[in-house]
Order: C-alpha cells, then structure tokens, then sequence
C-alpha cells in the first residue's frame, strides 16, 4: 500500500512538471480559458498528444472494466466525456494547420495522423466497448432516456456499427489500413492545393496592363507587390480577393486568361504538387471501405447517415434544379457574347471572360457597378451588421474583448452574451488572406459546450475567411458575396454559440451534413435585406446611409448571374457524387472523369467546375465527401424557413425565439426533420429554392 501511494504521487509529480513545462496539459490560465496561443510551440504539440491518447485509452479501459451491467449512466455517458483533453489538443492543432501552418505544423500533421487515426480506430473497433454500448441500445426503452439521451444512444450505436464494430478481425485490419492511407493522402493533397496557391504570383510592371482595375484594387496590388519586396511594381494572386477583381475589372484578356488557368489548374500541373494520383487513390480506397461496410458505393455509405438518405433523392432535386438554372445560364452567355461582339472583340466568349463580361452586363441593365457598393460594406460595418441582426432577433449583445490571447495580430476576440447578460461564447474573427491560410472560409470551435456533473461549459467559436485586405488609404472594403459570406459563417457561429444541448457530440453544429448549412444560409437572407442595410451599410468615408436608388438597384440585380452561379457549383456538386458513385476501383485518369462528368450533363463551355478534383477541398481534406450538395439541400430549407419570417416580419420576437429554440439551440439531439417542423410547423416546400434564386 505504501509503494502504490509513493508511485501515485511520483506520477502526479511527473503528470504536474509536464503541465508546467507543456500548456497544453494544464489548465488554460486565461480569460474565459481560450487557449493561450503566445505559449503554445510547435515541440509541445506531440508530447501533449501522446499523452492525451494515453489518458483517453484509460478512460477507455475503465468504461470496460465496470463491472456492472452497461446502462447509459455508466457506459454512454462516461464515453461521451472521455478524450476531452486530446478533443482540445486536437481542436487547437487542427485549426492551426488550416489557418495559420507553417513547415513545422505540416510536419507534425503527417506523424500525428497515423496515429490519431489508429487510436479512434483501436475505440471504434474495441469489441468488448461496443458489446456494452450495443447493451445499453437494446434495452433502451427501459432506459427511461429524454430525446436528447436517446439520440445520442443512437448516434454512438450507428457511428460504431458505420466504423465497422460489426465486422470480423480481418476486415478491421484492412479497415484500420484504409482509415490510415486515407488521412495522410487527405494531409497530402491540403498541403499541394495550398503550395500551388502559394506559388503563384503576377507580377505586373507596366501600368498599362492594369487598365479597367478600380483604385483600390490597383492599391492592394501595389501593397502586395510591397510585402513580397518588389515595391514599384502590382502582384496579383490566387486568393479571391485578388483573383476576382482582376478576372472581373482587367481589360487585358490574355493576363485574365493566365490567372483564370492558373486557378483551375491547381495542383493539376504534372510537378510536386500534383493532386490527379492522390484523388484517384482516395475515391478507390473509398469504395474499399464502402464495399466492406456492405455497400455498393461510397455515396451509399455517406448517404447512409444524412437528411437525404439515397443518391437518387440527391440527384433528383439537382436535376429539378439544373434543369431550371441551365437555360438561364445560356441566355446569360448570349448577353455577353451581344456585347462582345459590340465591341468588335470577334471572340467567343470564355471562362476567363465571364466575370468581366458579366459585370458589362450588370452595368448596362441595372446601371450597377459593384464598385459603387463597396465603399458602403467597409468591413467592421458589415461585422458589426451582422452582431446587430443577432441582436434583433435573439437579445444577445456581442462586445469586443482587448488584450485577448490570439495566434496571429489579423485575429479579434469577443464575448457573447445572453439578453439577460449571461456568458454564452468567446467569438474569435480571423479575415484576411495570408500564405499559412487555406483557401475559403469556415467556422470551427476551439472548445465545445457540454454540462458535465452540473457544471456548463461554453463555446470558444471562430470565424476565418479571406476577404479583401485593407490598404494604406482604405478600410477592408467588402463586395456583395464576401458581406454574404461573412453573414454565412456568422450563421454557423451562432449555431455553436447558442447551442444547449448536455452532451458534445450533439452540441452546436454536431448535426447531419446537410442540415448544417441551414443556420448559415438563412443568415445570409439578412445581409442584404433593405430594412437591414439601413443599419449598417455607411459610406466609409462620409458616414452616409447607403441611398435608397441604390438599395433598388441592388434588389432589381439580386437575382442577376444566378444561371451562372447556380450551374457552377451544381456542377461541382455532381462531380463529387459522380466520384462517389463510382462502383470499380481502377486507375481514374481525373482530367478524362471531369470531361466525361461534363459532358454528360451538359455543362456549357464558357462555365467550369466551382471546383475541380484537384483542388476540391471540400471533399478530399474535409467531410464534404458525397455531400457538397448539402448546401443546395439546406438552401430548400433556408429559403423555405426565411418565408416564415417573411411573413411575420424579418425580426418578428415569435419566428425567432421558434428558430432559436428549435434549430439553433438543439444542435444534433433530435431527428434534424423533425426539428424542421417543430419551427415551420410543415415540411419545406422546394419551390422556394428556386424561387430564391430567381429560376422560376
């Protein structure tokens, strides 16, 4: 007894040295306990993730040792609270590697994936954890469980079986390999799609070929030509902001040309960074992986656990919708093509050309040049009108924080707090572009909101975008979709934000795939609404109230290029299911698939895919996979749930205390359809999709 006591305490001693000389061990000592970025080096993240995969395994081991019959009380719940301190190591490291990565975070990645993949796995495939679980899910009408409880039963039953619980020893060996192939070729291909980004650059010298670029583009240009030491010269690249100004403004067609090519040829270019072997490896090993969990594709084993259930429910509302966005595309391309041909270019219109041509068009219908709105969206004004919509709808008050641990000088911290002045998050903005960041936009949490033995824990959930820098002269100046895309992901944010849900693996935005895209989407319908533009949208430099002749142009040109829109990322949408779809593992050749793809539905020649195979992120290093239509799915529920507001007003107390309290603060613990009619109090109607888009 004495050796044991002396032993414990010389762990506790090693266990308490550890923390001091790691802060991911510890207790984060901070404000609202966010991570405390200024300490965190690259050497600590390995030690504490061995150790916090030590600790998990012991919790592990202990839910299946209890010598007592398995109940949800000590198997389910227990289960659910275990890993929280690797859940943080992770949550923290991962969302480094995507905003802000280095060499080093790239390296530690690729040794931590392996074995972070094999650890879940060595849990999912644990025969002795699952006999317990499948316990306690068969006797669970005596369990006398609430909604959320039984959920969350259900979820960890499935999520076993799914994870191949079921199968016999040799197939979770091969199961464990295909798990582990799969996450470092998923490190691999993020990691070529951003040193492509990374590597191209335009470099313009001759003022001359900047001809048609409004000012403030033509400044961040210079500005960038400055960070990269070629000061006296304009630098363009491949992240949006950059990109769709030029492609949008550049009267020089061949410079337009060598920034589109060079965009849609990402990590397709025979070199280093190729990601055509790695996309072809990844959707075979699906199929593997599908086939040996009993189904015929992997678009089946995805569909499996979503709102949309079957690849047929799937292709048939993008057809419904293809075949309405299609014909408005083509009369879209003969507009351009008439004032091409104006202009005596005697060319056919190109991909490279849409943008600028489009933007031609805008200008002679609606009398609208994005560049007039611009100075109205500066970006803390548009921030700040988002904050102000969550206000109006739900009480809640968000208020910068200063002197807040962050991981790079661009990040802003604030708090979030409940009508009645009670915490409800830390909310962490990260915006502009820079060589660390991916592409896109999104939302994650640094830490989940639980109610572990009485005691609530609250969301830390940020927001991390590329949208347009500022220069010397001017504020973040925002276009129309970065103001959209900022009240997206302020949407997704608010779902974790708001979230009350007891147990992490339903909280926030722990729900099915296609219905996660709800909240962010139908917070997009407020950003440009007139009531609420009278809000937020000033002029940055004279206060000014954006006029109402041009609230009236922007309505009469909302519904403008949405045959383009609609097709592109439809496009992409059924090039993803296409990939997993597929029923033959062989040796895909990506460009001839995409081609192939293409001309089976008919896509017209001057529009590419969103995103093509090589640089689809979505899909290949995120769980987009059979799945990217999700956002075309939640937007026949978005559109159909903004009607209810409509209809009672935009900020009616009534319809938004339903949707808080019916879709934003019940996250994943009941049926997401369910959840859907308990706000709308009816199945949605798909129409208003189309309706949203202006295609019918």
């Amino acid at each position: 007894m004495k050796k044991l006591l002396v032993t414990s305490l010389i762990c506790l001693m090693m266990i308490s040295c550890s923390q001091k000389e790691n802060p991911l061990l510890g207790e984060f000592n901070t404000p609202f306990g966010v991570p405390p970025f200024e300490q965190i080096k690259p050497e600590h993240y390995m030690p504490a993730f061995e150790e916090a995969i030590k600790q998990h395994d012991a919790e592990i081991a202990a839910i299946v040792a209890n010598p007592e019959a398995p109940t949800f009380k000590n198997t389910i719940e227990p289960l659910e609270f275990s890993g929280l301190l690797l859940t943080r190591i992770n949550l923290i490291f991962s969302s480094l590697t995507e905003a802000e990565t280095n060499d080093q975070l790239q390296a530690i990645a690729k040794e931590i994936s392996p074995k972070l993949t094999e650890h879940y796995d060595n849990i999912s495939l644990n025969a002795d954890l699952f006999a317990r679980i499948k316990t306690v899910y068969e006797n669970r009408e005596n369990e006398g469980l609430d909604p959320e409880q039984m959920k969350v039963l259900e979820n960890h039953y499935k999520d076993f079986v799914r994870a191949g619980a079921l199968l016999s020893e040799a197939d979770k060996d091969t199961l464990r390999e295909i798990n582990k192939e799969l996450a470092m070729l998923s490190i691999q291909y993020g990691d070529n799609a951003l040193a492509e980004s990374n590597a191209f650059e335009l470099v313009i010298d001759n003022k001359d070929d900047l001809a048609g670029l409004p000012e403030a583009v033509i400044a961040a240009a210079a500005d960038e030509a400055a960070a990269r030491n070629q000061a006296g010269k304009w630098v363009f690249t491949l992240d949006a902001p950059s990109r769709i100004p030029f492609l949008q403004y550049a009267d020089n067609r061949d410079l337009r040309e060598k920034v589109y090519k060079a965009y849609v040829n990402k990590a397709d270019n025979d070199n280093s960074y190729d990601n055509k072997a790695i996309v072809s490896k990844m959707v075979n090993l699906r199929l593997k992986k599908a086939n040996l969990m009993g189904f015929g594709t992997y678009a089946d084993f995805a569909l499996d656990d979503r709102m949309a259930k079957t690849d047929k429910n799937v292709n048939d509302l993008i057809n419904r919708v293809w075949s309405a966005a299609i014909p408005r595309a083509k009369e879209e391309v003969a507009d351009m093509q008439k004032i091409i041909d104006a202009e005596g270019g005697g060319f056919k219109l190109a991909p490279w050309d849409w943008w600028y041509y489009a933007e031609k068009v805008r200008k002679a219908k609606y009398d609208l040049n994005e560049d007039e709105l611009k100075p109205y969206f500066s970006l803390d004004n548009v921030r700040e009108g988002a904050f102000m919509v969550a206000n109006k709808l739900y009480g809640i008050t968000i208020t910068e924080l200063k002197d807040m641990p962050v991981y790079h000088p661009d990040v802003r911290a604030f708090e979030v707090k409940d009508a009645d002045g009670k915490h409800l998050a830390v909310f962490y903005t990260d915006y502009f572009p820079r060589p660390g960041k991916r592409a896109g936009a999104w939302m994650y949490n640094f830490r989940e909101s639980y109610v572990q033995d009485g005691n609530e824990v609250r969301p830390i959930v940020y927001n991390v975008a590329n949208f347009t820098k500022p220069t010397a002269d001017t504020p973040s100046l925002l276009t129309i979709d970065e103001v959209q895309t900022l009240f997206h992901e302020f949407g997704h944010a608010l779902h974790g934000m708001l979230t009350r849900c007891h147990y992490p693996s339903v909280s926030g935005t722990s729900v099915a795939r296609d219905f996660v895209e709800l909240p962010s989407q139908i917070n997009e319908h407020w950003a440009t609404h007139p009531e609420v533009l009278k809000l937020y949208a000033k002029h940055y430099q004279t206060g000014e109230i954006i006029p109402d002749s041009l609230i009236e142009k922007m309505e009469a040109a909302s519904k403008f290029n949405q045959g383009f829109a609609t097709t592109e990322f439809l496009a992409a949408a059924i090039l993803d299911m296409r990939w997993h779809e597929i029923s033959e593992a062989k040796e895909y050749d990506v460009r001839q698939f995409e081609k192939e793809v293409a001309q089976s539905i008919g896509l017209i020649d001057e529009i590419t895919y969103r995103y093509r195979s090589t640089y689809f992120s979505h899909i290949f290093t995120n769980d987009y996979c059979a799945g990217y239509y999700s956002y075309i799915w939640a937007e026949v529920l978005d559109a159909d749930a903004f009607d209810a507001f409509k209809e009672h007003g935009i900020f009616d107390p009534a319809t938004a205390k339903a949707f808080r309290e019916n879709i934003l603060e019940k996250g994943g613990s009941e049926d997401p359809m369910i959840l859907y009619r308990q706000f709308r109090g009816a199945d949605p109607n798909p129409d208003a999709l189309l309706r949203n888009r202006g295609l019918k």
